[in-house]
């Protein structure tokens, strides 16, 4: 069997998931020579909602990251996530884009691209895929792990072949709500390990308590690499210790080879950072606490907080129940989507609508009605078409991938953000964020012509598009 690989996530699903993605490069960059030494097998340090705090927030250019990252760290495999078609945006866009997004990734030093997509539909992984393997990157592509009636190990296992027939190097079991249990875990790496013939790796989060059971009982079934962050950023939403699990595979077959006293180093960097975060407020202490309420609802936590903050706005948050029971009888209306970024914002709301209204979908949000229409994709179950012409009436369903839709785009990208280009890589954070880039644009070039941007904030308002 060998030894375990390991993927250190702190530099990004941890404060992803504990702190709001507000990690900074300042504050990563004095460890990350260090982290470099540990012998990871790979480091997450990019992509999901790194890319939209980074500008948003942090006033810090996404791609000076990854090249400073790079730069720091020359032993290490860089990863990052990557949302198919999405991209690091909220919609889908055109294959020239993905294409170009995906080139410029691994030109500024990432290796492994881990692509997801919320349906579970190959099609919108396809073109990701394909430019990764073009540009020497490793494509990972990861199942959208979640539960249902039609979520079997057949149905994974047959997702798990297409992936690999696509041409994906390695396959990763994204289990982002917590759902998964330790024998389940077990199982499922089994079956996935007997059907392909690529290598297997295991993401899940701590919410629900069980990560590091559920990794003991994946390693035990094979599986060939776990996520997992420093011990300061692990735990609550994050992930399964680092340290911890290392120490528990040290002297078995499975040894991962890292060492203690090297983490050790690292951990006491993080720890600092840690209460730097609670002391401001950014790192909630609550966060840190087990919740099993995904295991009784099989909702994600976050979904579930944002459940409950649409009812209170309404005044209903006496309903919490019966919209807690209304979510899978949207869900099974919708085709089964899993509920994972941004399916799981779309049924939720569509299931306090139809709690709150009084009746099933009086009202339809545009979100649900794209999704039944099919612009994101193919469900897992087909929908009834007497239920997609309830929510569509006249307008017809798509059939095909969505993106076979969209025009090339790159050049009107360029067009639209030349006032600002200072790099090509520009073009690609101006098509994700429209709305945000031009002032973080504005911003930057303050910066570097020595102009105070605090007294003229007035002007500087960019107004919404």
């Amino acid at each position: 069997m060998g030894k375990l690989k390991i993927t250190e996530t702190v530099l990004r699903d941890a404060h992803q998931s504990l702190l709001a993605t507000r990690m900074s490069l300042d504050e990563m960059r004095p460890i990350l020579s260090e982290i470099d030494k540990v012998g990871f097998y790979s480091s997450e340090c990019w992509g999901g909602a790194t890319f939209d705090s980074c500008i948003r927030f942090l006033n810090e250019d996404p791609w000076e990251r990854l090249r400073t990252i790079r730069k720091e760290m020359p032993n290490t495999k860089l990863q990052m996530l990557f949302r198919g078609q999405n991209m690091l945006g909220y919609r889908h866009y055109a294959d020239d884009l993905v294409e170009y997004f995906v080139q410029k990734s691994i030109a500024n030093g990432i290796d492994i691209i881990r692509i997801f997509d919320a349906l579970n539909d190959i099609r919108n992984l396809q073109t990701a895929i394909k430019a990764a393997k073009k540009e020497q990157g490793h494509a990972q592509v990861a199942i959208s792990y979640t539960l249902g009636e039609v979520f079997t190990h057949e149905y994974f296992v047959k997702y798990a072949k297409q992936i690999e027939e696509a041409g994906a190097d390695s396959i990763c079991i994204k289990d982002m709500a917590a759902l998964l249990t330790p024998y389940e875990a077990e199982s499922l790496v089994r079956d996935l390990k007997a059907a392909v013939k690529i290598p297997v790796q295991l993401h899940t989060h701590y919410t629900s308590g069980l990560a590091s059971m559920c990794i003991i009982k994946a390693v035990e079934a094979g599986v060939d690499a776990v996520d997992t962050a420093m011990s300061p950023l692990a735990l609550g939403t994050s992930h399964a210790p680092t340290e911890s699990i290392v120490a528990t595979f040290q002297g078995t077959e499975y040894d991962t080879g890292l060492d203690l006293v090297k983490l050790n180093e690292i951990r006491d960097y993080f720890m600092k950072l840690r209460k730097k975060y609670i002391d401001n407020g950014l790192l909630d202490p609550s966060m840190l606490a087990v919740n099993a309420n995904a295991l009784l609802y099989q909702v994600p936590g976050g979904m579930l907080s944002n459940l409950l903050s649409q009812l209170k706005e309404a005044g209903k948050a006496d309903q919490l129940d019966e919209v807690l029971k209304e979510v899978p009888r949207v869900r099974k209306d919708s085709g089964y989507p899993p509920l994972v970024t941004p399916t799981s914002q779309i049924v939720g709301t569509q299931a306090v609508f139809n709690v709150i209204m009084g009746e099933r979908y009086k009202t339809v949000t545009k979100e649900f009605k794209s999704m039944v229409k099919g612009e994101y994709g193919k469900t897992p179950v087909d929908i009834d078409p007497e239920f997609q012409k309830k929510i569509l009436g006249d307008e017809e369903p798509i059939t095909c991938r969505p993106a076979d839709l969209l025009e090339p785009e790159f050049e009107t990208m360029k067009a639209e953000a030349s006032e600002w280009t200072e790099q090509e890589e520009d073009i690609l954070t101006y098509a994700m964020f429209p709305k945000v880039a031009p002032k973080f644009f504005k911003e930057r070039r303050d910066r570097k012509y020595g102009i105070d941007t605090k007294h003229s904030d007035a002007e500087n308002k960019v107004h919404p598009v």
